[in-house]
């Protein structure tokens, strides 16, 4: 069997064959794809660029002769326009990335019948075992493909911007250069400013946040013939899969949606006012960083006083108790480059959910409303006054926190006496009998910054009150008082039998009788029988189980001079 039919025979199965057979002569290469990839979205053509290794051997002893593998450097050159040696051009024709081939080439399409520099002889036929890196043509464009986009995409990035986004760098062949995940921080930068190779410059421009694309980058467009130190080769295309975890513009101010007003609102939050909101803060990406509803409290503070972020600070201006608001705010207004440790990263726009839950300022008073008052109202209780009542006491975004209707009996309280905090001791005021009240008491009026039980701190209170009995008091330090003028002489009234000395039980029937008759009033709220006794042994001056006279005068002398030492 002649060389040639040989040959013929050896690659007639072979994956792709480019051979011919005439009278004993090898007219053509013969190709052995011997590793072809399953996808290859492109095959080379002529005019494009290629890079890629080779062993170069000769087929008649297998002795090599050249090799890219050897130098670490990858070859580069472009096919069919006379470049490379003829067998090579036809060759390297429809080759895909990463596919490895064999390429015979017989002397006429190589260095013919004179051969080249002493390395090749004259005839060789020469064996190229071709690994194919990259293709790219001079027309080429960044190549983009989307594989998810957001389905609420609310701005693109542009030229000018500020975005931060993660990525994986491999080249065409799937090597790995460079990754922001392994360094766990998001690349960030300007874009279209200059400061990433042109594609990339070019392939970020239009993207939403959450967005993630691959970008193909012709060498031309990234680091073209220098490469990038030992990570990027020489005249490497590029390929990116990228996230866009971020964008702003230095322009940007705060963007405010409002997602829930209540109803009725009649005052909204402006400066020095002290505010109770929640919120859940996330970044553009929706990852969270921080949230009050995790702590079960509210964030509290002063607005317009630089107590917050710039940001935060401007935002909270003109909001209702109760109200939602989503409010994005750009790193300038925020943490800036800076952020903060590895809580929040620079340059990173936040975005806070917020719900107020109520506000004051400092100067606020006790508001009373009143919601019913009885035509008959002639009598209204004031201090000293023992009142019986029922509330709700409620937060102002609604929560209930206490009620009279979770108690057995309505609550008591002797007005002026602080037994209640002192914002409700003024709503519960200037009331009479089945009048109804809703009492909105801030803080400073209520449990202050400390809160108490149920109550958080600096909370403002809602009170829905209504005033169910009211017993007239008397004035502190005293646990009788006359309705008008007492009897005059005092002795000879309390008396009653005349026998010039006064027991327990007789004074006791005496003080009931002026009560009943309307001249006389008791400390409300007491047990009657304890103040008659209270009172009668203030006057039983020797403990003799009865009152005299002389006793009770003395009592009076006593009280008369004790007042003109006061006056002194």
């Amino acid at each position: 069997m002649d060389l040639i039919l040989f040959w013929f025979l050896l690659f007639l199965d072979a994956s792709r064959v480019i051979v011919t057979r005439s009278s004993g002569v090898l007219v053509d290469v013969v190709v052995d794809r011997y590793d072809v990839p399953k996808v290859c979205p492109r095959e080379v053509q002529t005019e494009d660029f290629v890079r890629y290794h080779f062993n170069g051997t000769f087929y008649a002893d297998g002795k090599k002769f050249d090799s890219s593998h050897d130098r670490s450097r990858a070859f580069v050159s472009q096919v069919g326009l006379g470049k490379l040696i003829t067998g090579m051009d036809r060759g390297l024709q429809g080759m895909c990335v990463n596919e490895r081939r064999r390429i015979t080439v017989p002397p006429h399409l190589a260095y013919g019948s004179i051969g080249t520099g002493g390395v090749i002889p004259p005839d060789a036929v020469l064996v190229y075992d071709v690994l194919l890196l990259d293709i790219w043509n001079a027309e080429d464009k960044v190549e983009i493909r989307t594989i998810s986009k957001p389905a609420i995409c609310n701005r693109t990035t542009a030229a000018s911007d500020f975005i931060r986004y993660h990525y994986n760098g491999t080249l065409l062949s799937g090597e790995a250069f460079d990754s922001s995940y392994s360094r766990n921080a998001t690349y960030d930068t300007y874009l279209g400013q200059g400061d990433l190779i042109k594609g990339l410059d070019e392939g970020l421009l239009g993207m939403c946040v959450g967005e993630r694309r691959v970008l193909i980058v012709p060498p031309f467009l990234a680091y073209g013939e220098n490469g990038y130190g030992t990570l990027v080769p020489p005249q490497a295309s590029l390929v990116f899969e990228v996230l866009l975890v971020d964008v702003f513009n230095p322009k940007d101010d705060l963007i405010v949606e409002v997602k829930e007003v209540p109803e009725g609102c009649t005052r909204r939050t402006k400066a020095r006012d002290y505010i109770r909101y929640h919120y859940n803060g996330t970044f553009q990406d929706g990852s969270a960083f921080d949230s009050s509803y995790q702590r079960n409290s509210t964030y509290n503070t002063y607005i317009g006083m630089g107590y917050v972020i710039k940001g935060m600070d401007k935002a909270l201006q003109g909001l209702c108790a109760g109200e939602k608001r989503r409010i994005i705010i750009p790193p300038h207004l925020a943490y800036g480059e800076g952020g903060v440790g590895d809580f929040i990263p620079g340059s990173a726009v936040l975005v806070f959910d917020i719900h107020v839950i109520d506000f004051h300022n400092p100067k606020d008073p006790v508001q009373i409303k009143v919601t019913h008052r009885p035509q008959d109202c002639n009598v209204t209780s004031e201090a000293d006054d023992y009142i019986q009542y029922s509330y709700n006491c409620s937060l102002m975004d609604g929560t209930l926190l206490y009620s009279s209707d979770q108690y057995d009996s309505s609550s008591t309280t002797t007005l002026g006496a602080n037994k209640v905090i002192v914002g409700l001791e003024e709503g519960l005021s200037g009331m009479c009998v089945g009048e109804r009240r809703e009492v909105v008491i801030p803080p400073h009026w209520g449990h202050g910054e400390n809160g108490a039980g149920e109550v958080p701190g600096s909370a403002v209170l809602f009170f829905e009150l209504e005033l169910l009995e009211l017993q007239k008091g008397v004035p502190e330090g005293y646990m009788f008082v006359w309705l008008g003028d007492g009897p005059d002489p005092l002795f000879p009234a309390m008396d009653l039998n005349s026998d010039k000395e006064v027991p327990q039980e007789e004074f006791s029937s005496f003080i009931m009788t002026e009560i009943s008759q309307g001249r006389g009033r008791l400390r409300p709220g007491v047990d009657a029988h304890s103040i008659i006794k209270d009172m009668f042994n203030n006057q039983d001056r020797n403990k003799d189980g009865k009152i005299t006279e002389d006793e009770l005068t003395l009592k009076d002398d006593e009280e008369t001079k004790q007042a003109r030492r006061d006056e002194l």
